[in-house]
């Protein structure tokens, strides 16, 4: 499914683009792939409102480009080798690279890289990482205002535990019977909000959090 939807995205791009961002996209794009493959698309499940190879006009006058530019929270994500941006890096490409987190500061533009190791051997805590900004930038969700007060008080409760959520804590969190707390858990379960901890058919006892309960800007 990726596969299909990238290239559609990437022909759409080229088919947008012109001059030196054409060339970009015609080359070597294996960085903003892996970026998108293993970090964006499971976050988002689509393309929309990003922009591959996106072109602004830096502070010192010459045109730069991110890798992959999320329009809405105005997200500017780069993949990063370490050889490319680390061991091999010269004092000019140095000096460059603060030049072009500068400019992007100056339009605004949340500068988020993540390295190839990270995408390669990490990928759970950039998708948390994405997560995270999403929830934090946007101003039109209204996913908090769903919630009720118990809902939303057993939610920032469970992310301060750092362990799975037990019945006996959602009864001390909210000052409630089993029953009402009960109540509440299950409510969250429908929203999909909480998972049960461990398997099997029985009634459940432990619950962890779901990674979309960032987006409620707890």
């Amino acid at each position: 499914m990726f596969e299909e939807a990238y290239h559609r995205f990437w022909l759409e791009q080229c088919r947008q683009a012109s001059g030196t961002r054409l060339e970009r996209l015609q080359k070597d794009l294996t960085g903003e792939k892996k970026l998108l493959k293993e970090v964006i698309w499971p976050v988002l499940k689509s393309f929309d409102n990003l922009t591959l190879e996106y072109e602004i006009m830096s502070i010192s006058g010459v045109k730069i480009y991110i890798d992959v530019y999320e329009h809405q929270h105005a997200l500017g994500f780069e993949s990063e080798g370490f050889v490319v941006h680390a061991e091999n890096i010269t004092r000019d490409c140095f000096m460059f690279e603060r030049m072009r987190m500068r400019s992007m500061a100056m339009y605004g533009i949340k500068y988020v890289p993540f390295t190839w190791d990270e995408l390669e051997k990490k990928a759970e805590i950039c998708h948390r990482t994405v997560y995270e900004l999403l929830g934090r930038f946007s101003a039109s969700s209204t996913a908090y205002t769903e919630l009720s007060v118990f809902e939303r008080e057993i939610l920032r409760f469970s992310l301060k535990l750092n362990r799975p959520l037990g019945l006996r804590d959602a009864c001390y969190c909210l000052q409630v019977g089993e029953d009402g707390a009960r109540t509440v858990l299950r409510k969250l379960l429908d929203k999909k909000l909480i998972k049960p901890v461990g398997k099997g058919n029985q009634r459940f006892h432990e619950y962890s959090l779901e990674e979309k309960v960032i987006l409620y800007s707890l």
